[in-house]
């Protein structure tokens, strides 16, 4: 069990698993429910760090390795990362860490390997980090990555991965149903949880740092919700009104859903599908919390024939499967689970539920198209490619004072004081002048 573990071992046995194709999000909460709930905000700093700076941190465990552990002491090789991460970006004690990692080694039942772990560690420690040899070291993403952006930002790929590195602003999305951002600005300051208005996101507040939920005044009463302004903007092209039958495609967790209700005045007919069964409650549960109705379906969404009526949509919300590579500092993990070979099946996956989706618009409606990827082959070249095979669509003007235009829709890049990396483009049916 984790809890009869050291925390350092638990963390080991985490990236482990990330390693071999588990997200944090997957194993992270099941192992964090077995240890003091004071401990797991340790655990998760551990793990958020050690997958944020894997690759330095690699790069110099095996440069300080005569050669690598065997398949079966793997672990060993992680509990090390994490040690490394903590002596370069922690200011936790030296000899607490190297101590209680050299136990942390026995515990996990490795002993024989305690003396190659001390003898690692104290000259990590003795001779500092050394110079990153490699782009994949310095930037610490791997090299495919690398090289993607470099070729589609050539102007802005650097910045972009120094973005990644940089732990993500926590965001709320204020509840206009229940006050304006003025409002709860003014509840914030006096609950002593500093923050700012968003630039872009009209309801958005940015916190000047990151609070449990249950501080945030009015949580539990719906007043506000966790969502990064990037995500926020999606009601902007939407535009949802009192009245319209909306469709919100791959909706969980449901941010996107409840900021469409709230838009409406809670006054609108949202289907919101998810293919997930055990993501569907999540969605239900924010809906709860902020008084809100949508119908919800499990269901793959480009499968219109299992689950669409034939009643056509006003607008679609179609927040598509992607790399997530805008979002890598809320995700880090995603640097080891996300594979160059992932991007073209996730693009055909992207452009199917498009095409399929479009037949469920009614004439002069608009579909907006949004990826968390910074990739233009998920995003502007997937929008080039249907205008050139649809006849009846039509690209509205991409006017907006944020994100890049690509003239196939808007690119948001990650950006350290504010909101993550997105795309949106609003597709309308039949000529823009249909949809003002």
């Amino acid at each position: 069990m984790a809890r009869e573990l050291p925390l350092r071992a638990v963390a080991a046995q985490i990236i482990q698993a990330v390693e071999q194709g588990e997200s944090l999000s997957q194993c992270l909460p099941h192992t964090a429910a077995d240890l003091d709930p004071d401990l797991r905000p340790q655990l998760q700093a551990l793990c958020y760090g050690t997958c944020r700076w894997f690759h330095r941190l690699d790069s110099e465990l095996n440069g300080r390795l005569r050669k690598p552990l065997r398949r079966q002491d793997r672990v060993i090789h992680h509990l090390m990362l994490v040690a490394l991460f903590q002596l370069r970006f922690s200011d936790n004690a030296t000899y607490a860490i190297l101590n209680e990692t050299v136990e942390a080694c026995k515990a996990l039942g490795k002993t024989p390997l305690a003396g190659l772990v001390n003898g690692v560690l104290r000259a990590a420690e003795r001779e500092g980090a050394p110079e990153p040899a490699t782009d994949e070291a310095r930037y610490s993403h791997p090299g495919w990555m690398i090289a993607k952006l470099r070729h589609n930002w050539p102007d802005h790929w650097a910045a972009i991965l120094d973005a990644n590195n940089i732990q993500a602003p926590m965001t709320l999305r204020a509840n206009t149903l229940h006050g304006t951002r003025d409002e709860y600005l003014e509840r914030l300051r006096e609950a002593g949880i500093p923050g700012k208005a968003t630039r872009f996101a009209p309801h958005g507040i940015q916190l000047d740092r990151p609070v449990p939920v249950d501080l945030l005044p009015g949580f539990a009463e719906g007043d506000a919700s966790v969502q990064d302004e990037a995500a926020q903007l999606c009601t902007q092209w939407l535009q949802p009104e009192p009245g319209q039958r909306i469709l919100d495609a791959c909706a969980a967790p449901g941010g996107k859903t409840c900021a469409i209700l709230e838009a409406a005045a809670n006054q609108a007919e949202v289907i919101a599908i998810d293919e997930s069964a055990q993501r569907l409650p999540r969605i239900q549960e924010n809906l709860d919390r902020l008084h809100l109705s949508a119908t919800l379906k499990e269901a793959d969404a480009g499968d219109t024939d299992s689950w669409w009526d034939g009643a056509l949509f006003d607008s679609i919300l179609l927040d598509v499967p992607c790399s997530a590579t805008g979002v890598i500092r809320r995700h880090p993990d995603i640097k080891l689970l996300r594979r160059e070979t992932d991007i073209t099946p996730l693009a055909g996956i992207q452009s199917g539920l498009l095409a399929n989706l479009w037949a469920t618009l009614k004439p002069g409606g608009r579909l907006v198209y949004a990826t968390c990827s910074v990739f233009p082959q998920e995003n502007s070249r997937i929008i080039r490619r249907f205008l050139d095979q649809q006849t009846d669509a039509s690209l509205l003007p991409a006017d907006a004072p944020w994100g890049l235009d690509t003239g196939y829709g808007r690119q948001l890049l990650p950006d350290p004081q504010s909101h993550d990396g997105f795309f949106y483009a609003c597709l309308v049916k039949g000529r823009p002048e249909e949809c003002q």
